[in-house]
């Protein structure tokens, strides 16, 4: 008796057990298309609600997204079961020991490491766009002295936008960007010298952030220099004349720089392309993305990272740190990742870096506490049952604080070179065969079912959650004395103190 096997099929057998009906789903790139799922139907059952549309066909519920596929991409790499990231291919570690941001940057953007010439020609049309328009400048002096640095940066490049009206599909027409798929050189032209000037701008952006918060004049970009050194002298110049950074400080900046150009379709990269489903123009999508990047579980770790360090204070106070951390009463910042599984391959690449910049500025004070926290985090049953080792936001904070960067700068100098990526990812989408589709995520619907409208006076208070109403805020002086204040409104009526 020989035993017949099936041969194997790139399908996945799926059988609504509410049907018994049979579905087989074509398996590509070990995925399956979520419209495929869609074919799934029934009749509505005894438990499901008219919101269900069960008749519509399945849905999948992925919170947070947490294992969902929105593009197909050629750009970045990332296995974090084996702590794998490499760019267009190549991994992390040799860029950051053999290459330079620019180079990394045109390898991420257009798929290839630059010849000899191609880089010439792309370091100087970079460097050719790194002044702003004097107004941009005005704008940046509106802010108050304390205003975050990412802030302004987040507006900064909003209002970019409004100073390349030729760049706006608004008002240039919706395929001002999508036409060059199709082979528009004029439209292709247009988009990358968009991505000249973002990149270009953006170290010059963040200097009049970090000028502004000091007071100081703002500086106009330097010629000869790196794109580091040129941000760096941004930063810092003063009086003097041939000003050239510290090697080992541009160097390390550089490097950096190229860890942080991208890191596949992370939060801000998202929402860059999120907003840039719309067709609105570049400036507005990267601007979207620097609020993304701002939050602290994105890219303010690294602040929310030294801070905890600071806390800390000393080696002697990580095990009592440690314990709380255990009992899940704080949590510890710059272990883990979303993706990585493993130990992250970036910060593998910047332990070598930290110890060429404390050679140059001193040891860092908090270097000993992050090496006891690391060491005991590596020990702790609690962090490894969890997976969680330290990340590269660990790390960069110390050789941030080193440079004497201040803890709110940090994101700053995260978006400056992940504004490549977000870039990157952007040309990509425009580029797409077959146009781009606006994204328009689903969602579950547990709200109430269809109800009548009910007259303001014939309304009940009801119990609720405690999020169910409108809650009581606090004032501040002015509003408690015009309070107590008497006076008519513009209808006449005399308005009486609210006692």
């Amino acid at each position: 008796m020989t035993a017949v096997t099936k041969p194997a099929r790139e399908s996945l057998t799926v059988i609504d057990n509410r049907t018994g009906k049979s579905y087989e789903l074509p398996i590509k790139h070990n995925s399956i298309l979520a419209t495929d799922i869609k074919k799934i139907n029934a009749q509505p059952q005894p438990n499901d609600r008219a919101e269900d549309e069960t008749t519509q066909g399945l849905r999948i519920f992925d919170p947070a997204y947490m294992n969902t596929a929105v593009v197909e991409s050629k750009i970045t790499y990332i296995n974090g079961q084996d702590g794998i990231l490499r760019y267009r291919g190549y991994p992390i570690e040799q860029l950051v020991g053999k290459s330079n941001f620019l180079e990394s940057a045109y390898l991420l953007i257009y798929g290839e490491l630059p010849t000899s010439s191609q880089f010439t020609n792309w370091q100087d049309e970079v460097m050719h766009h790194t002044y702003i328009h004097s107004d941009i400048e005005g704008m940046f002096k509106s802010f108050r002295y304390d205003s975050h640095p990412m802030s302004m940066m987040t507006s900064a490049f909003a209002t970019l936008g409004a100073f390349a009206p030729e760049a706006n599909p608004s008002l240039r027409g919706q395929k001002l960007y999508t036409d060059a798929a199709s082979g528009n050189v004029a439209a292709l032209q247009n988009l990358d010298k968009q991505i000249l000037r973002i990149i270009g701008k953006a170290p010059t952006l963040a200097a009049a952030s970090y000028r502004m918060r000091q007071g100081r004049p703002f500086n106009r970009p330097a010629q000869g220099l790196s794109y580091t050194g040129n941000f760096l002298y941004l930063l810092d110049n003063l009086s003097g004349t041939n000003y050239r950074p510290h090697p080992v400080l541009e160097k390390a900046l550089d490097a950096l720089f190229i860890i942080h150009a991208d890191h596949e379709v992370n939060c801000s990269t998202a929402t860059v392309l999120q907003v840039g489903s719309s067709l609105v123009d570049p400036y507005s999508a990267v601007a979207a993305g620097c609020a993304a990047l701002y939050g602290p579980s994105h890219g303010g770790a690294s602040e929310s990272a030294i801070r905890m360090l600071m806390e800390i204070g000393s080696p002697e106070n990580v095990p009592a740190f440690m314990k709380k951390v255990e009992k899940r009463e704080r949590v510890l910042v710059g272990f883990g990742h979303r993706v990585y599984k493993n130990v992250d391959p970036r910060s593998k690449a910047i332990r070598q870096l930290a110890e060429e910049v404390f050679e140059v500025t001193g040891r860092n004070k908090l270097l000993d506490t992050a090496l006891a926290l690391a060491k005991l985090a590596s020990e702790s049953e609690f962090m490894r049952s969890r997976n969680l080792y330290p990340n590269v936001d660990f790390y960069s904070g110390l050789i941030y604080q080193a440079m004497g960067f201040p803890l709110d700068f940090y994101p700053v100098l995260f978006a400056v070179p992940r504004c490549v990526g977000w870039l990157a990812h952007w040309r990509q989408q425009m580029l797409q065969a077959g146009g781009v589709k606006i994204w328009r995520p689903r969602q579950l619907y547990l709200g109430e079912g269809e109800r009548q409208y009910v007259r303001l006076n014939e309304r009940q208070a009801k119990e609720s959650d405690k999020f169910g109403s409108a809650v009581q805020v606090t004032h501040g002086g002015d509003s408690k004395r015009n309070r107590l204040a008497t006076y008519r409104d513009e209808k006449g009526d005399t308005l009486r103190p609210k006692l």
